[in-house]
């Protein structure tokens, strides 16, 4: 068995759908198929959560017709118009959408949200198994909402491990098993439920993170997730020219890239996959008869090629204490307890005895309350407009390159690993 992923690039319009039904052509293999919302429908959903929460009717109204007009158009090109079954069906889905947006909201918003940004995913899925179905290549939906347990953090939920494993064997599994021929499944990445059937999701860019955990319960041969870029590249394109492909790395590397920000793979993704040893293939749905890139256990090719993450946007700041006293254990507790009330996620930390800095993504609401909680005990100081980079398996020469033109406020490096708080000078 094999575990496909989909993300909203891949599906975001009629011809792109069947571009998704020849990739699953070309294999014979049963498959479990997970894809995301079409396109920019997300944006589009939390659009409609925003005007749902703030009561805005008109506005409400007008976003929910343009998300039925996207996805119906879409349905047209496809020629699924001529088959009853399936428009009942989607209408039936938009209609359960207009329900929740006419009903009163709760007071949780991260609780909101969930309840009606989901349906982009299931949506999506939905028209995609109906396309499959109407040009004869059979397939079976399920509601990830019925089969990923999670708990009721809401807009960013754990998994269950035990509760999930059991459902998915017991529909998935059982429907893989008892059906003879070539088994094709169609689900939702990013999507789950809670012990009391209320909708979840796992985070941004969460469907990849489904789709290792439909693998890891399935016992899968591998995962492929299918992107518009040839597979992982040593850079972003977008900061970067002459970038490589990296053809393979092991876990624990794509882990490292992950964590430092590289965004082709959700960092939740590797280690369900590591824990089993499931190989992750990273292919273009473009070409999809080339090879890609392979993500697996050996780290032999893990140095070979040196890897830059540019994180743009960066605030960093620095505390002196107003007493010169040092930085110590409490200290850095006090800052680090408020950090964790705040959600305040740190990219690069580094102390000295009477200095602790950090580069933190801009916010200049959280910068305001950092300023606010700290500076009677300490002397705050910031820089805005930085940017973070960080280089794997670095080596002098790459360095020189990457930071000429620039002033370093910040520099860490390890055996594998440099990174830098870079100020552009030409801002």
């Amino acid at each position: 068995m094999k575990i496909f992923k989909f993300g909203g690039a891949s599906v975001k319009d009629a011809s792109s759908v069947l571009n998704v039904a020849e990739i699953i052509n070309l294999y014979t293999d049963d498959l479990v198929v997970v894809v995301s919302a079409m396109g920019k429908t997300t944006n589009l959903m939390e659009e409609l959560v925003d005007s749902y929460l703030q009561e805005n009717k008109e506005e409400l109204t007008q976003i929910y017709k343009n998300l039925y007009n996207l996805h119906y158009e879409i349905v047209a090109d496809l020629g699924l118009t001529e088959d009853t079954d399936f428009i009942t069906l989607f209408e039936n889905k938009f209609d359960e959408l207009e329900q929740k947006i006419n009903s009163d909201p709760s007071d949780n918003k991260n609780y909101t949200y969930d309840q009606i940004v989901s349906f982009g995913e299931v949506i999506s899925s939905i028209i995609i198994s109906g396309f499959l179905n109407f040009i004869s290549l059979e397939n079976c939906w399920f509601d990830a909402r019925k089969i990923i347990r999670t708990d009721n953090k809401y807009r960013a939920a754990s998994i269950n491990w035990n509760k999930t494993q059991l459902l998915i064997s017991k529909h998935i599994g059982s429907f893989v098993k008892n059906n003879k021929n070539r088994s094709i499944v169609i689900t939702q990445g990013f999507i789950g439920h809670t012990d009391t059937k209320q909708t979840t999701t796992l985070g941004r860019e969460g469907s990849d993170f489904s789709a290792s955990i439909f693998a890891w319960c399935l016992d899968a041969d591998d995962v492929t997730i299918w992107k518009d870029v040839p597979g992982m590249l040593n850079a972003d394109p977008k900061y970067f020219n002459n970038c490589v492909k990296l053809d393979k790395i092991s876990f624990k590397e794509a882990i490292e890239l992950s964590y430092y920000g590289a965004s082709v793979i959700h960092p939740k993704t590797i280690k369900p996959l590591q824990n089993k040893t499931i190989p992750l293939f990273v292919k273009s749905f473009k070409n999809p008869k080339e090879d890609g890139t392979i993500i697996q256990e050996s780290g032999i090719n893990d140095s070979k090629i040196p890897s830059y993450i540019f994180k743009q946007n960066q605030t960093l700041i620095s505390f002196v204490p107003r007493d010169f006293s040092f930085i110590d254990e409490q200290s850095l507790k006090d800052l680090f307890t408020f950090f964790s009330e705040k959600d305040i996620k740190i990219n690069l930390m580094q102390n000295t005895a009477i200095s602790f800095s950090i580069c933190i993504d801009e916010d200049e609401e959280k910068l305001e309350a950092i300023i606010l909680k700290f500076k009677q005990k300490y002397i705050v100081k910031y820089n805005q407009k930085l940017e973070l980079l960080t280089i794997r398996h670095y080596n002098p020469k790459v360095v020189a390159q990457l930071t000429e033109s620039k002033t370093v406020l910040a520099q860490q490096n390890s055996r594998q690993t440099a990174r830098f708080v870079l100020e552009n000078n030409n801002y």
